[in-house]
């Protein structure tokens, strides 16, 4: 089994904090889908089976991909609590300064901790490797965040979490994962 995470397009919020709040896409949104394209396989005769965060700007990417996409919360960005949709410069660094040397297991208020991302994010993934999503020899398309997608890969390479943050997953890049032989395996990263 390929599984594709893609990583949705850029958007326009910058020095935004976003997790869970729906910000615009940017202005490159059609440039982008086209350079993914390329860099996908051919979809089968049958289609790619789909998966997408609730959040807009993923759902408005795997719609570009899929006529058939299933949303699931497990797949949604960090939620940033009180901190959501606020500017980062406007956040005092005595409430960020904590969280930002332990987001692994400190929320933000009213948020959800990086490790919480991690839980939910492997158990889609498990359940997806048992087959209890979708069935198959296509490939799977998984269109979700960078922060989510950074919570996978640490989990597919057994890292910790807390070194998670050191993989680059830009915007519009596909990591590609697969699993084989009980394990998963990183064919490539932020392509």
């Amino acid at each position: 089994m390929e599984i594709y995470l893609i990583r949705h397009t850029a958007v326009a919020a910058t020095g935004l904090c976003y997790g869970h709040y729906d910000v615009p896409l940017a202005d490159t949104f059609a440039a982008e889908v086209v350079a993914l394209r390329a860099k996908l396989p051919p979809a089968p005769p049958q289609g790619y089976h789909t998966y997408s965060s609730p959040a807009a700007r993923c759902q408005a990417l795997a719609a570009e991909f899929a006529s058939v996409v299933t949303p699931d919360e497990r797949l949604r960005e960090m939620h940033f609590g009180a901190w959501e949709n606020r500017a980062w410069n406007d956040l005092s660094p005595a409430e960020t300064a904590p969280w930002m040397a332990d987001y692994v297991t400190l929320a933000p208020p009213g948020g959800e901790t990086f490790g919480a991302v991690q839980l939910r994010a492997a158990a889609f993934l498990a359940e997806l490797a048992d087959g209890g999503a979708a069935g198959g020899p296509g490939p799977v398309l998984v269109f979700s965040h960078g922060g989510t997608i950074r919570a996978l890969v640490a989990n597919c390479l057994e890292i910790p979490l807390r070194n998670a943050f050191q993989l680059r997953i830009d915007f519009a890049s596909i990591t590609k994962i697969q699993r084989q032989h009980g394990r998963w395996n990183l064919l490539t990263l932020n392509s």
